[in-house]
């Protein structure tokens, strides 16, 4: 049932997908359905959370890229990690949209808002956080250039993979990676001028 309604609610949207085109995608009876979840909302929250997890975990690329190497010297590897990520769960990253479009956001808000403490939690039980600060210009902090590192590149995969917009850019993906991972390590301006 879930994967179905992953399926139809990743297409077509919440409002667009009925409790009985679930039951019948799913081969089974609209009571079922009603019997494992109370609600259509129930099951939209559920695939929400099972995502969420999915993100914690080492079955998410950009966890496994991100534990590899450590921050910033693995920049180019966390833009890779966030395509294969994007590529793995589309399904699942069109569901965020659905939320901001036909619930305002109501479900994601926690995810996004909590994403600093997660990093600042991952730094802290790996014991990074000092060396980590000690490769970053004074007064940047690890966890907010490790954000700003995973928005940009997830924010340039969903583009390309999830709204199939080919080279948003104008370069080759791979490309980008590296000139991304570039500008994040040494910024847009010119310093000796």
């Amino acid at each position: 049932m879930l994967d179905v309604a992953l399926e139809l609610f990743s297409h077509r949207g919440y409002g667009a997908t009925s409790v009985r085109e679930i039951a019948d995608a799913a081969r089974v009876s609209t009571g079922s359905v009603y019997h494992h979840f109370p609600d259509k909302e129930s099951i939209f929250r559920t695939l929400l959370d099972d995502y969420w997890l999915i993100t914690e975990s080492k079955r998410f690329p950009f966890n496994r890229a991100l534990t590899t190497t450590r921050f910033p010297d693995n920049i180019e590897q966390l833009g890779f990690a966030a395509r294969d990520s994007v590529r793995e769960y589309r399904q699942y990253m069109a569901l965020i949209y659905v939320d901001v479009i036909e619930f305002d956001g109501t479900h994601i808000r926690k995810f996004y808002s909590e994403m600093s403490q997660r990093f600042g939690k991952f730094f802290e039980d790996r014991g990074e956080a000092e060396a980590i600060q000690a490769q970053l210009r004074p007064g940047v902090s690890p966890v907010s250039a490790l954000l700003l590192t995973t928005r940009l590149f997830f924010n340039y995969f969903m583009l390309e993979i999830l709204f199939n917009v080919p080279q948003p850019f104008g370069k080759e993906s791979s490309q980008m990676v590296v000139e991304i991972a570039d500008m994040v390590r040494n910024g847009i301006s010119d310093r000796s001028r």
